[in-house]
């Protein structure tokens, strides 16, 4: 999987999934999630090899920040996100293959930005919605077939 987070917001701006990710893979989810050049101005990552020279001109302009080997602290953000998926989705789900998985995600992330409060922005979500209303009755929208909820309220 890859996954970009906004840092100030905690926002999952973009992910993908694939078996075997390469060099132009990366290269190219790094394209797609930065349309028309508006990329960020710094990209913090690992050390692995599938970040090589397609990614190196794909990621031209922003400053790229390497975190050292074994320390999970240094992109500790990402790392919370990782940890919070494994054990919010993936350990409760049994993945049969590739699209499977992109869906059981997609699910996941609409509700990890849209409903779920993080606790290192002050329990507020990412991407709150534009206008809630302020009576009516409280309902529960099941996420991942009732794994989670979004609770909302009704308009009285």
């Amino acid at each position: 999987m890859f996954v970009i987070v906004a840092l100030g917001s905690r926002q999952i701006v973009h992910f993908a999934v694939t078996r075997s990710p390469t060099d132009a893979w990366v290269a190219q989810q790094l394209r797609n999630a930065t349309p028309f050049g508006e990329g960020p101005r710094y990209l913090i990552r690992d050390d692995d090899s599938k970040y090589g020279p397609s990614f190196a001109r794909a990621a031209a302009g922003i400053e790229v920040l390497r975190t050292p080997y074994r320390a999970p602290k240094a992109n500790a953000i990402c790392e919370r996100f990782l940890g919070s998926l494994r054990r919010e989705c993936l350990d409760h789900i049994l993945i049969l293959g590739e699209d499977h998985l992109r869906r059981a995600l997609k699910e996941y992330l609409r509700y990890f930005n849209r409903a779920r409060p993080h606790q290192g922005i002050a329990q507020s979500i990412p991407c709150p919605p534009e206008s809630l209303p302020q009576s009516g009755r409280v309902i529960a929208l099941p996420v991942l077939s009732g794994l989670h909820h979004d609770y909302r309220r009704r308009a009285a």
